[in-house]
C-alpha cells in the first residue's frame, strides 16, 4: 500500500517499463474530460440564447400590446371627432336615413 502512494506521488507509475497502459488511461480520461468541457459549453450557450430569445420574445409581445392599445385609442368615436375638428368637419346632427332599392323585376 505505502509502495503504491509513493509511486504515485513520485510519479514512476509514468516512467516504468509497464507505463504503456498507464498513458492511455490517462489519455483516455483527458479526452473524456475535454468531450465533457466542450458538452458543458455548448449547453451553457443555448441557455443564454434561449433566455435572450425569451427576453426578445417579452418585448416583442410588449410592443404589441402597446400598439393595440393605441390604435384603440384612435378608433374611438371621441378620438375621431377630435381629429376631424381639427380639420374643420363636425358630426351630423340630423340622424341619417335608410334608402330603399326597389328592384325592377
Amino acid at each position: 500500500m505505502k509502495k503504491n502512494i509513493y509511486s504515485i506521488l513520485k510519479g514512476t507509475f509514468l516512467v516504468s517499463d509497464d507505463s504503456f497502459k498507464n498513458w492511455r488511461m490517462i489519455l483516455f480520461i483527458s479526452g473524456l474530460a475535454i468531450v465533457m468541457i466542450a458538452s458543458s459549453h455548448s449547453a451553457d450557450k443555448k441557455v443564454y440564447e434561449v433566455a435572450r430569445l425569451k427576453n426578445e420574445v417579452n418585448e416583442m409581445r410588449s410592443a404589441f400590446i402597446d400598439g393595440r392599445s393605441k390604435l384603440m385609442r384612435l378608433k374611438m368615436e371621441s378620438a375621431v371627432v377630435i381629429k376631424m375638428k381639427e380639420k374643420g368637419l363636425s358630426p351630423s346632427v340630423i340622424p341619417p336615413k335608410k334608402i330603399k332599392v326597389k328592384s325592377q323585376n
